[in-house]
């Protein structure tokens, strides 16, 4: 279902879990993106982003925005499909299934905290490996490195935690290379594994979880909120006139 500038993937939110358990028991080299209002904005801005979320196997509405987006522009009433939802819950189902799963990005700290996590909350789950890269551009040495030892790793489920838009980017990449199906799960594993918190509910049904956000890194976030959700409401806006103009014509 297209919204402004990406196509998302629409249905109940089990079917999202539901198709990404089936292509990695299926070993089938895939991307899923989780798309909240900065992605939607970026892909607008940049034509090659755009291409890049919109060549992947499944795109969840990810943000209360994209969903109130997708009810007013297709009249359709969406489950919102978040990143800190989507990650527990795939977990869960990897754990029952037995499917190996990497974690790639973030800090070492970060995997540290989340290899503690894991091993107390979900004892049974194969981690098949984790790995924090450096921040800088790799060599195609380290990167085929990195692709020979995932592969070698046997995981089914990649969680890429590099933030928007580059996660996203990495995982276009690696489509074809990596044997595996991959999920961007940018800011949900912090907050899974408790170094940051998580709005509460109220908050999350409001679609105010970003101000929420906000109020806990200010500095990191102040630009790109104040920026992305403008410029989203004025796409929005305009493309609801744009559709009652062709209504009406």
């Amino acid at each position: 279902m297209q919204l402004i500038s990406i196509k998302i993937s629409s249905g109940p939110y089990q079917s999202f879990i539901d198709k990404l358990v089936y292509m990695a028991c299926n070993q089938i080299p895939a991307y899923c993106c989780v798309a909240n209002v900065h992605m939607l904005v970026e892909a607008y801005n940049n034509e090659a982003f755009a291409s890049v979320v919109n060549n992947a196997d499944l795109v969840t509405p990810d943000g209360m925005p994209l969903t109130w987006g997708l009810k007013l522009v297709h009249g359709i009433q969406q489950d919102r499909v978040a990143g800190m939802d989507l990650l527990p819950d795939l977990l869960t189902e990897a754990s029952k299934l037995q499917l190996p799963v990497y974690f790639y990005g973030g800090t070492q700290a970060m995997l540290d905290q989340t290899d503690a996590y894991i091993r107390k909350v979900y004892p049974s789950l194969q981690v098949a490996g984790m790995y924090s890269p450096p921040f800088r551009p790799l060599t195609a040495e380290e990167d085929q490195q990195i692709v020979d030892k995932i592969n070698a790793s046997g995981a089914r489920m990649i969680f890429v935690a590099l933030g928007c838009p580059k996660q996203e980017k990495w995982m276009a990449s690696m489509k074809g290379r990596i044997q595996a199906t991959m999920i961007g799960i940018g800011g949900a594993l912090p907050v899974m594994v408790g170094m940051q918190k998580r709005a509460p509910e109220w908050m999350q049904k409001a679609s105010l979880e970003w101000l929420y956000r906000l109020v806990q890194e200010p500095k990191r976030l102040f630009k790109r909120y104040a920026v992305t959700n403008t410029t989203y409401l004025w796409l929005l806006t305009k493309e609801l006139f744009t559709k009652k103009r062709l209504k009406t014509t």
